[in-house]
């Protein structure tokens, strides 16, 4: 009885923290503070940072509000993927994207290291870049950016600077920043690209 009761409080605390999660991505993916979403679900930013961290379980009224708030439903808000199928992306067996709403450019392949998921709370791509090869943009947005270039050389332009990065350079910033990317090399450069929240 004793172990039943502890694996069903482990799986309670898993469901929370996976809430949390959801709910904490949804408030960044449309640009909100705390404040924000507490004033319009009506509560307070303690008990929604309580919430967002796993520390505490909404009432289904205040779940109510929150999806209202949001702008999506219950359902996303629970759910999961389980198997190996929502683990394991093989080689050879992952997505490629010619073009893409927002990172669209010349000469630019996306190979999904992550297939889009809604419940992901990171978007991971390798960016393959033909030579003379752009991103659209300069664009920005919400979250984070990390990379990493694998081969070829690549200038990376974020708010006024630019970088000439070659293999083994690595990189981070905020995406709020205008950032673009161009192929300066004489081959196809290769980039491990990783943002959060996930944006396209």
């Amino acid at each position: 009885m004793a172990k039943r009761a502890k694996v069903a409080d482990e799986l309670a605390l898993t469901a929370e923290m996976r809430l949390g999660m959801r709910v904490k991505l949804a408030r960044q993916i449309r640009g909100m503070t705390l404040k924000d979403v507490a004033d319009a679900a009506g509560c307070s930013e303690s008990l929604l940072s309580k919430i967002e961290n796993g520390k505490a379980s909404p009432s289904l009224p205040m779940l109510h509000r929150l999806v209202q708030v949001l702008e999506t439903n219950i359902g996303w808000m629970f759910e999961e993927v389980d198997g190996e199928e929502g683990i394991i992306f093989r080689a050879g067996a992952r997505p490629l994207i010619a073009l893409d709403p927002l990172r669209q450019g010349d000469g630019i392949t996306l190979e999904r290291v992550i297939p889009y998921s809604s419940g992901h709370l990171l978007q991971c791509n390798i960016h393959h870049v033909d030579e003379g090869g752009a991103s659209a943009g300069p664009i920005r947005h919400v979250g984070e950016e990390v990379g990493y270039v694998i081969c070829g050389e690549v200038e990376l332009s974020v708010g006024d600077r630019s970088f000439h990065l070659k293999p083994g350079d690595s990189f981070v910033f905020e995406s709020e920043l205008p950032h673009h990317y161009r192929n300066v090399g004489t081959e196809r450069a290769s980039i491990f690209w990783v943002n959060t929240p996930p944006t396209f």
